[in-house]
């Protein structure tokens, strides 16, 4: 299969996006798939990347909002229809779809290409969030349009389901996150990083005038966060914390916030980016981690915290709310009343015992790697082609994903579901019908012949 992936963020930055997005292209390419990637080019100073897991990378031109966004944006240009035209895929996967991605939606439609919108980013709530409330009205307009724009869309939780079917976005499928459980793991905790990050948070203490910790070091409790730091995040939410003495704030991660939040917490300690087995080990050495933002329609590192063996506490709100289960793995906070409950609810994980959450955390992770997940968005491609080709498109009526679910039930391992808990029927292999099923690097059709299994397949969806 040749797939060109249309992505709204990717390498050198990194955040949830481009995690999903290199685990999908390692995998493509451990399974003999051909891929293209269309991105944003780097900011100024940062080093281009064309090339990853042996496929090129085509690079667009890139615009920065001050006070807006926190990564650089894509600007559509001819470029992308041109690049979809020349590599000819059988599938286009728009990643966190906005201004790039909707440039991709559109060429896509142009060629006649089926497309697959994972859907990723709160933007409109990210509008809100930036005092741009006038905004999210259009930002959702603009979401709607460009998702039924494509053959599917793909939502990682039950809460950006619901969400986006309010919003009456159509044909919307269950496709979650993976985690990578062998370098997020507890044995990757650093005993001397702990120390290390406590004996600096005393002397930050002393230098802020607030005098000797009266906790003993080895019964101080390092809560912490990892992520970008900016201002949808809310991070600034941890500084509820300051006046806990048996607690040790360490932050990992880097932003236009830094400066900022390093004065609201002037006894935390900030590590700056971290990456690969370092951020490993920076996971497994916390003891609690804590996510404040609120615009998550997954949260990719709540996974790779519990991967690590740690208790959780995140807002009741968005993707946070499929992977915590209050009292068991971690704790879920009000929106609204987030800083007012975040001590007590870090005292209460101490005091019911931290070993444990931290088995239930590792225990909630089972089944969740990125091989699984991905055979699982081939599947979401299949689907694709054989939805477009049988005139089940972008315009299709929408599908009945909970008679899908039933005939899930009798077998089918790809696929996803309506809800997280479901299992949704996607065809699980392509018919040896053609030359294109032969050999998936042939160059496609431009109408791919549907078999009488795939057009009995295709009633069952339309109906």
């Amino acid at each position: 299969m040749r797939v060109a992936i249309v992505a709204e963020s990717f390498l050198p930055n990194v955040n949830g996006v481009v995690n999903s997005v290199l685990r999908v292209l390692e995998h493509l390419r451990r399974h003999g798939h051909e891929a293209l990637v269309i991105a944003p080019g780097a900011r100024y100073r940062q080093e281009e990347i064309f090339q990853y897991a042996g496929y090129r990378i085509a690079r667009v031109p890139t615009v920065e909002i001050p006070g807006i966004n926190s990564l650089p944006i894509g600007v559509p240009l001819p470029r992308v229809l041109m690049e979809l035209k020349q590599f000819n895929p059988d599938v286009v996967h728009l990643a966190s779809p906005f201004v790039l991605g909707g440039a991709g939606a559109l060429a896509a439609r142009a060629l006649g290409l089926p497309c697959v919108a994972v859907y990723q980013t709160d933007v409109a709530g990210f509008a809100n969030n930036y005092k741009a409330k006038a905004l999210s009205t259009m930002a959702w307009q603009w979401t709607r349009g460009l998702h039924n724009c494509c053959t599917l869309t793909l939502a990682p939780s039950s809460v950006t389901i619901d969400e986006l079917e309010e919003h009456n976005v159509r044909n919307i499928y269950h496709w979650g996150r993976g985690v990578d459980a062998v370098r997020f793991h507890p044995s990757k905790r650093d005993l001397a990083l702990r120390r290390q990050w406590l004996f600096a948070g005393e002397r930050q203490r002393v230098s802020a005038g607030l005098g000797e910790n009266p906790v003993a070091q080895d019964k101080r409790v390092i809560v912490g966060f990892v992520g970008r730091l900016a201002a949808e995040k809310s991070v600034e939410r941890m500084a509820a914390l300051n006046g806990m003495d048996n607690v040790q704030i360490v932050i990992i991660g880097g932003g236009p916030e830094h400066c900022q939040l390093q004065k609201l917490m002037p006894t935390a300690v900030f590590t700056g980016e971290l990456h690969g087995e370092e951020l490993a080990r920076g996971y497994a050495s916390l003891d609690v981690f804590v996510h404040t933002g609120e615009f998550e329609t997954f949260c990719q590192a709540i996974q790779e915290a519990q991967a690590s063996g740690l208790p959780t506490i995140a807002p009741a709100a968005g993707g946070p709310i499929d992977l915590i289960q209050p009292g068991s793995n971690g704790h879920l906070l009000s929106v609204r009343g987030f800083t007012a409950e975040l001590p007590l609810a870090v005292e209460r994980i101490i005091a019911e015992g931290i070993e444990s959450y931290r088995a239930n955390a590792l225990a909630g992770i089972k089944g969740k790697t990125w091989p699984d997940l991905c055979e699982q968005l081939v599947g979401y491609y299949e689907r694709a082609v054989y939805q477009h080709a049988a005139g089940l498109g972008a315009n299709a009526k929408p599908v009945n994903r909970r008679a899908a679910f039933a005939s899930a039930q009798a077998g089918g391992r790809r696929g996803g579901s309506r809800r997280p808990e479901e299992k949704t029927a996607v065809p699980t292999a392509a018919p040896a019908a053609s030359a294109t099923a032969e050999n998936p690097h042939s160059q496609r059709r431009p109408h791919i012949e549907v078999g009488a299994q795939q057009q009995q397949a295709a009633a069952e969806l339309a109906s």
